[in-house]
């Protein structure tokens, strides 16, 4: 196994059970994955913060506001490591629900930053967006109940 597939199956499959706990309102697995580091920052499709004081509470506010998930998966288009530097740039494909809602499909592009931190793969960085009419007319609608 090369050093790229090596920190892929490290990596993915921490991914994968950090969204779907998060969008089971849980958002330990998402905050233990992290760097908690001041230099760590996260431009979310949603939420955004920079610095583990700002980004820890986004997390607790996002696993608030799901329900409930059905999956969470991701689709690789590129990945590499260097190092004690991975990246991975990918579709995460979710089934959440959102304040009690019914569960809907939606798909973000992600890139992830990992950094090695006493030998575990951390999170240094987190851009995501979305992919699709599904994550937009989401957003949309989060927007929408935060406003009122």
């Amino acid at each position: 196994m090369n050093e790229d597939d090596a920190f892929l199956s490290e990596v993915i499959p921490q991914l994968r059970q950090e969204i779907t706990a998060l969008h089971s309102g849980d958002a330990q697995p998402r905050k233990a994955l992290w760097s908690h580091d001041d230099q760590v920052t996260l431009f979310g499709a949603d939420l955004s913060g920079r610095g583990w004081s700002e980004i820890e509470p986004v997390f607790d506010r996002l696993a608030a506001s799901f329900s409930g998930s059905g999956s969470g998966d991701y689709e690789v288009l590129s990945a590499g490591v260097s190092g004690d530097l991975g990246y991975v740039a990918a579709i995460e494909r979710s089934v959440a629900a959102r304040a009690g809602g019914d569960p809907h499909p939606y798909a973000l592009r992600v890139t992830t930053v990992l950094r090695r931190e006493d030998g575990a793969w951390k999170i240094v960085h987190r851009h995501g967006d979305p992919f699709d009419d599904s994550a937009r007319k989401m957003l949309a609608a989060r927007k929408e109940q935060g406003s009122k």
